[in-house]
C-alpha cells in the first residue's frame, strides 16, 4: 500500500483496534482473579459496621469500653481491639472513619 494520508490513518485505526482487541482480552483472563480487598472495610469486617453505628465523638477509651473484645486481622493474624488499642493516648475520634484510619494505621505497623 502506497504511504498516502488514507493508508496512514488506516494503519492508525488498525493499531487502535488491536489495542482494544488486547485490552479486552487481557480483561477477560483476569475475569476470574479476585477483586483487591478494600483493606480497612475487609480487616475490621463486622467492626466496620459497628462503627457506623457508635455514637461520636468518641474516645479511645470509649472504644475499648464498647469494641475491646472485638478481633480486627492484622498481618500477624488476630488482634483484639483492646490490644491494637494499648499505644495509643487517649484521643477523640469524630467520626467512624477517624477510628478506621487509626485503627488500620495500627494494622499496617
Amino acid at each position: 500500500m502506497a504511504d498516502t494520508k488514507k493508508s496512514r490513518d488506516k494503519q492508525a485505526d488498525d493499531e487502535e483496534r488491536r489495542q482494544r482487541e488486547r485490552e479486552l482480552e487481557e480483561a477477560r483472563s483476569r475475569a476470574d482473579e479476585a477483586e483487591p480487598a478494600d483493606e480497612a472495610g475487609e480487616r475490621l469486617d463486622d467492626l466496620d459496621d459497628a462503627l457506623e453505628n457508635h455514637e461520636y465523638p468518641t474516645t479511645t477509651d470509649d472504644l475499648r469500653d464498647a469494641f475491646g473484645d472485638r478481633e480486627v486481622e492484622t498481618e500477624e493474624g488476630w488482634r483484639s481491639v483492646d490490644e491494637l488499642l494499648i499505644p495509643v493516648d487517649d484521643e477523640t475520634y469524630t467520626s467512624a472513619d477517624d477510628v478506621r484510619s487509626r485503627i488500620q494505621g495500627l494494622v499496617d505497623r
